[in-house]
């Protein structure tokens, strides 16, 4: 098997995920081989077992943790330019990294900040039919096929909702660093940090592929922070950057009943 020595997965575990291990698998059968470890701020033996199971070096984070800290820990411990930041929940495609590298070699390595595709949604261990929301989402990214290069492409890919799959991107670190997440959102951080890197002079690359399937699930961050409302008023502060008040409380009042998908 062909290795790909400039990339790196990231897993970041949480506590004793069920899917866990399938992630693992997923990214073992990558078409081409790649470097992977796991990351967590919740040690504990179902973890360490996994990672001594596949033989992957497995960082503790014993600093501050929460979702942006813990992936800015993770792409800390990443000593490759390329990486990925796997969510443990979700699927990767055996063609994943395949698609990732070959896009990127028509580029120089310091013209991108992020390389991503689409993805499919996995509800009770099915691929389910594409939601609105995923449909928007691909209509979003539409303009990035041929025009990620540009400002306006890349901000119009986030101001009508964060349209980018957190877990299916490949960050660049001679881009944006060894701490790119923001920290200061619960559930936007991914959003956030999307617009800060669209206004670099730096091309989003897209790949318009499905190439990973993201777990929708009750027990997800994602769905308590929905369950609680703090995902709504994140989502108000985000679309504040883009649109003056009153088209953001437009927006809002159909976005609530389109965030219930969990998307």
């Amino acid at each position: 098997m062909k290795k790909v020595n400039n990339h790196t997965f990231a897993i970041c575990a949480y506590k004793e995920s069920k899917y866990l291990e399938d992630c693992i698998k997923s990214l073992k059968k990558q078409t081409i081989d790649s470097n992977i470890i796991i990351c967590t701020s919740t040690p504990n033996d179902y973890i360490k077992n996994l990672s001594k199971k596949y033989n992957l070096k497995l960082f503790i984070n014993k600093g501050k943790s929460g979702i942006g800290n813990d992936w800015n820990f993770a792409v800390s411990k990443v000593k490759t330019d390329l990486c990925t930041i796997a969510h443990q929940d979700d699927i990767y495609e055996k063609n994943y990294l395949e698609e990732i590298i070959n896009a990127c070699q028509k580029y120089s390595s310091d013209s991108y900040s992020i390389v991503f595709g689409n993805y499919r949604e996995l509800k009770n261990g099915k691929v389910i039919d594409k939601t609105i929301n995923l449909k928007i989402k691909e209509m979003l990214q539409k303009k990035l096929i041929k025009h990620g290069d540009k400002k306006s492409a890349r901000i119009r890919a986030l101001k009508y909702g964060n349209s980018i799959c957190c877990p299916c991107v490949t960050l660049n670190k001679k881009v944006v660093g060894d701490r790119p997440y923001c920290t200061n959102f619960k559930s936007n951080i991914d959003w956030e940090t999307w617009y800060n890197f669209a206004v670099l002079d730096k091309r989003f690359i897209y790949l318009n592929k499905e190439i990973m399937e993201h777990r929708i699930h009750e027990d997800s961050t994602t769905s308590e922070l929905i369950e609680n409302n703090e995902r709504i008023n994140e989502d108000y502060e985000m679309f504040l950057k883009f649109w003056p008040k009153p088209i953001a409380k437009f927006f809002m009042y159909f976005y609530k009943n389109a965030v219930k998908t969990n998307g």
